[in-house]
């Protein structure tokens, strides 16, 4: 249900002093207890919601023991996937859901210290997951090896070209610097990969410069959601600690936006006192709407006082921003509550205790949109947004 009544009032309100701008996340607050119950999101007419969990699907996805794969790196047989699977990008290809998920071995504890590779699961129906027995791209003898030995390939965001090539953006983890690097491929199964995406601009400037999160944005053609251009150009909006913007030509080679001091734009940043008080990681690819661009991230709530006291220190919840299409670098709307938080018991537990759903994949399939999420890093969980 969307109160635009309320919406129109906290627009106004926004524009005036600090105070005022209290009244209006009051108004807005209310949202939280229904968001708590699960019976519903209040959101404004431009967001995209409100989504449900189907009652018994979740999570869609758990880890598999039993999954084996001889690993180039380590030139031996590893169970790829028996730690955690979570952080899932999705498309849809020949009427059917294909879900390429982050996947981690047992060869280590600790986020971050295991070995991550993408795995491959297909739906004929969004909920139920047919997984792919090896994964589809992995650390290996390639070009890809100073990036990607030994913590592997993490966290894609895959969106599709109209001429159908699937583009990847994915984060290459060395284990010293995290990079948003880039791959694509025809079938979902084969992956070239391209390295780095900022490798080349300005001189390689951006090379080595830790970065990850990269959401393309797209647009519905024909009822299929596909990549588009924005001012001639392809356009990224990414990071973690803020969002920025990268444009390119090729979707291979991206340039970075830079800020009058020739440093990397920021767009939106975390806030003091919201639920993105911590982090603003970009989310699934972002929208082309009738209202703008339409960017879903992911908002960690800070362990410090800036945090948000309605939502669990440390908490991942998933927010939404919209960007004015004619500036695509201009913020014009966002949500102070999120519109989907960790509920479910395994949301808020395994690798990440304080809560987490952490949403990478985003499809419309049968006239309903299908969000794929990563379960405090641990499952992979879905839930549904019907428009009608």
């Amino acid at each position: 249900m969307k109160y635009i009544n309320t919406v129109i009032i906290c627009l106004l309100l926004s524009l005036s002093l600090h105070a005022q701008e209290n009244v209006c996340r009051e108004l807005m607050a209310g949202s939280v207890e229904n968001i708590e119950s699960g019976d519903q999101n209040i959101l404004p007419d431009w967001a995209l919601g409100g989504f449900v969990r189907p009652e018994g699907a979740n999570p869609a996805l758990t880890p598999n023991a039993e999954s084996r794969f001889y690993c180039p790196m380590r030139k031996e047989q590893v169970g790829w996937e028996e730690s955690d699977v979570f952080n899932p990008a999705a498309v849809v290809k020949d009427d059917r859901i294909y879900v390429l998920y982050r996947a981690e071995d047992n060869s280590a504890t600790g986020i971050g210290r295991r070995t991550s590779r993408i795995g491959l699961a297909e739906s004929n129906d969004g909920i139920h997951l047919k997984r792919f027995d090896e994964p589809v791209m992995f650390p290996a003898e390639d070009g890809a090896k100073e990036y990607e030995w030994p913590g592997g390939c993490e966290d894609p965001r895959v969106a599709v070209t109209e001429d159908g090539l699937y583009v990847m953006m994915y984060t290459s983890w060395n284990r010293k610097t995290p990079r948003l690097s880039v791959a694509v491929s025809r079938d979902l199964r084969t992956w070239e990969k391209h390295g780095p995406v900022f490798a080349d601009a300005f001189n390689g400037r951006f090379k080595d410069m830790a970065c990850k999160s990269g959401s393309i944005v797209t647009k519905m053609e024909n009822g299929k959601q596909v990549i588009a251009k924005v001012n001639g150009q392809y356009l990224m909006y990414w990071g973690e600690s803020k969002v920025a913007a990268a444009v390119s030509d090729d979707l291979i080679r991206w340039t970075p936006v830079l800020d009058g001091k020739n440093g990397i734009l920021g767009l939106i940043y975390p806030r003091k006192g919201y639920f993105d008080s911590d982090l603003t990681e970009c989310g699934p690819p972002a929208l082309i709407t009738d209202r703008g661009i339409l960017l879903l991230y992911n908002g960690k709530n800070s362990k410090t006082d800036r945090r948000d006291p309605r939502f669990n220190a440390g908490t991942y919840s998933a927010g939404q921003v919209l960007f004015d299409l004619n500036d695509p670098y201009k913020a014009i709307a966002r949500l102070d509550v999120p519109f989907f938080r960790p509920m479910a018991d395994f949301e808020k537990s395994g690798q990440y205790v304080d809560g987490t759903v952490f949403i990478e994949g985003l499809v419309f399939y049968r006239q309903k949109w299908y969000l794929y999420y990563g379960c405090a890093d641990s499952k992979i969980g879905v839930a549904v947004c019907d428009p009608s």
